[in-house]
């Protein structure tokens, strides 16, 4: 009886309630959008240029993050809600020709899709607008799809009767920059905290974040609702948002002054509600639109900077991690082949120096005696830069290492070295450490080639948020008035403390002995 493989497709079983609940769930969300583009709609509605036109049009900048965020497919929330506030145009006591309000639906629907589409293609899919390339990228897209709704409008306004030719120009004016003046402030808001709700409220959530807040709402109702020319008044507060809080401070900022603005115009308060109408609006839109473009451009240039201070410390661990690794493939280089090579040398001359008799006070059994301690002084030297090499010298912090090399350099160069040196920890980064070091090494690497000193000091200590290292000694000195040309050393220890942020001096006077000083910042540790 023969038996046969059969391969069977496995199909799960379909479950009827995982089935309905995503259809649902996506008409909640077109419920939920229709609910949130009407109420952008109403706000915007609050100070009107004619009956079709408000001066600052929020649900553009809602519809265009909604579709940029989650997707074209939610393009029916956006259809049926501006359908529901152009209804109450049509059937207003100022009704609007039908023919007129379909070529508004139709202009505000494609400015919203041609707007998500455009900024996807401009700014990628997931911008937080924390680069000064992203809010250009988006003022583009914002131009083109809010130009686009007002020439559609302003055609289908004209041919339904509602305007006169003469006044093509301005309601285009005011179309456009009431859309590109509501998107401007919605969608950076929306782009911004969509990300990471929960941080951006714990970022804001602070006492300073609090006192910002208030000092935005108090300036922003002061320069609006006065009758005297203060309306430039709350600049500083946005730029302490800007500043302080990121794109995350700012846009809530110029949320929080776009809305009041608009309500205490509404209520025929302040410099702008004393313009005439055409006045009042163009002055409103380029009063939002000029704060909503200097700090957001503010912030982005500050988010750069931070991104460029982090990347640049990134680096520099990366490039610390790298000379470590380069230090330990070196050390092995050193003991696989130059070490050995010296060993070699040694057991030779040995070998040279037993067939000649060590008895033989010759030339030639001098000469070979004397090379036997070049190549011996020489193996205790690789030794020592092998060890150097192949270890992390500030492992076990600064002073430790500070004082083994005072141990060691003494003991070699039969110098007396004494290391002053804070019982406590110094607040300074592994890095911090690790150039202190080698500026105290180069020092006193000086000191023995050059001072001819009978001791040496190395002194180190924290004081009111610095810390500061000393490497002295009583030997010639020298003028310091004009640095020795060509002196790598002296350079390359000045070169160390100001990447660390650090300054670097020396103090010297012929035969007065030498001061290297080297004064940081206190770090975290980090």
């Amino acid at each position: 009886m023969s038996s046969q493989a059969r391969t069977v497709a496995y199909e799960p079983a379909l479950d009827p309630a995982a089935g309905l609940a995503r259809p649902a769930r996506y008409a909640a969300g077109i419920v939920a959008l229709v609910a949130a583009y009407y109420a952008a709609a109403k706000v915007g509605q609050a100070v009107r240029y004619t009956g079709s036109v408000a001066a600052v049009w929020p649900p553009v900048g809602l519809g265009i993050a909604a579709l940029y965020l989650f997707g074209l497919r939610w393009w029916p929330g956006i259809f049926i809600g501006e359908l529901l506030v152009n209804s109450e145009l049509l059937f207003g006591s100022t009704p609007l020709p039908l023919g007129s309000m379909i070529g508004q639906q139709l202009g505000n629907m494609a400015e919203i899709v041609v707007g998500a589409v455009l900024l996807r293609r401009l700014i990628g899919r997931r911008s937080a607008l924390d680069r000064a390339d992203e809010v250009s990228g988006m003022l583009v897209a914002l131009g083109v799809a809010a130009a686009l709704s007002a020439t559609v409008g302003t055609i289908s306004m004209r041919l339904g009767g509602v305007i006169d030719t003469t006044e093509m120009g301005s309601f285009w004016r005011t179309w456009w920059l009431g859309d590109a003046a509501g998107a401007i402030v919605v969608l950076p808001l929306a782009l911004t905290w969509a990300r990471d709700p929960r941080a951006a409220m714990r970022r804001i959530c602070t006492v300073e974040g609090v006192l910002m807040i208030g000092s935005v709402v108090s300036l922003a109702a002061l320069a609006v609702s006065s009758g005297k020319p203060l309306t430039y008044i709350v600049f500083p507060a946005l730029i302490w948002a800007a500043f302080r809080f990121g794109s995350t401070g700012s846009t809530l900022s110029v949320a929080i002054l776009a809305l009041l603005t608009i309500g205490i115009t509404a209520d025929d308060l302040g410099l702008f509600s004393k313009q005439a109408i055409d006045d009042r609006t163009l002055g409103t839109q380029l009063y939002i639109i000029v704060a909503a473009l200097t700090t957001l451009f503010l912030s982005a240039v500050v988010s750069e900077r931070e991104g460029g201070a982090h990347q640049l410390a990134a680096a520099k661990e990366r490039e610390g991690a790298q000379a470590l690794e380069e230090r330990h493939r070196i050390a092995r280089d050193l003991h696989d082949s130059v070490s050995q090579s010296l060993f070699s040398a040694l057991l030779e001359t040995r070998a040279a120096q037993k067939a000649l008799g060590y008895d033989r006070p010759t030339q030639i059994g001098c000469t070979l005696a004397a090379i036997g301690e070049l190549i011996r002084s020489a193996q205790i030297e690789m030794r020592a830069l092998i060890y150097e090499l192949g270890r992390d010298p500030v492992e076990h912090g600064l002073g430790a290492a500070l004082s083994e090399l005072a141990r060691s350099v003494g003991k070699r160069e039969r110098l007396p070295i004494e290391l002053l040196a804070s019982s406590e920890p110094l607040a300074l980064s592994p890095r911090m450490q690790a150039e202190l070091y080698a500026i105290a090494r180069e020092a006193l690497g000086n000191v023995v080639k050059h001072a001819q000193a009978a001791e040496a000091w190395i002194r180190v200590g924290s004081d009111d948020g610095r810390v500061s290292l000393e490497v002295a000694d009583d030997g010639v000195g020298f003028e310091v008035t004009t640095e020795p040309e060509g002196h790598f050393g002296l350079a390359s220890m000045r070169s160390r403390a100001l990447e660390i942020g650090g300054s670097f001096r020396i103090a010297s006077t012929p035969g007065r002995g030498t001061i290297v000083h080297v004064d940081v910042p206190a770090d975290d540790g980090d």
